[in-house]
C-alpha cells in the first residue's frame, strides 16, 4: 500500500499481507502526514476514515459505495485526479522483480520498493 502526493511521487509505503484488505493499512499510513485532500477508490469508502479527515479538516474525494443507505457527494473533478496513484503503480511493475514479488523475505521486497522509488523519482 503506497501514499503518493500531488505529483505522484511516493511519500510512504506499507507492507501488508496478500489476504489482508487495504483498509487496515490506511491509519497507519496516514499518521503524521498532513494533506489537504485524500484521494481514493471505492473501497475506502469507510465512516471513520471519513470521520478522521473531517476531524484532520482534510476533504475526502472518496465516491460513495453503491450499497450506502445515504450516497453522499465527492468532488468528481478532483478524482479525476487520482490517475496519478495508478501511474505510480504502473511505473513500479516496469520492474519485473517487484511485480512478481521475487523476494522471499517482507524485508528484501520492503528495501526493493524504496530503492524502485528512488529510481524513479531520479528519472
Amino acid at each position: 500500500m503506497a501514499l503518493v502526493d500531488a505529483l505522484g511521487n511516493l511519500t510512504r509505503f506499507l507492507l501488508l499481507p496478500g489476504q489482508a484488505h487495504d483498509m487496515k493499512g490506511v491509519a497507519p499510513l496516514i499518521r503524521n502526514v498532513s494533506f489537504g485532500a485524500l484521494l481514493a477508490d471505492k473501497a475506502f469508502d469507510a465512516d471513520w476514515l471519513l470521520e478522521e479527515l473531517d476531524v484532520r479538516g482534510a476533504s475526502a474525494v472518496i465516491p460513495p459505495k453503491s450499497n450506502r443507505k445515504q450516497q453522499r457527494g465527492y468532488d468528481a473533478d478532483t478524482y479525476k485526479w487520482r490517475h496519478l496513484i495508478e501511474n505510480y503503480f504502473a511505473k513500479i511493475k516496469e520492474f519485473r522483480g517487484i511485480a512478481t514479488r521475487y523476494d522471499k523475505t517482507d524485508c528484501s521486497y520492503a528495501a526493493n520498493w524504496n530503492l524502485v522509488a528512488a529510481l524513479i523519482a531520479s528519472r
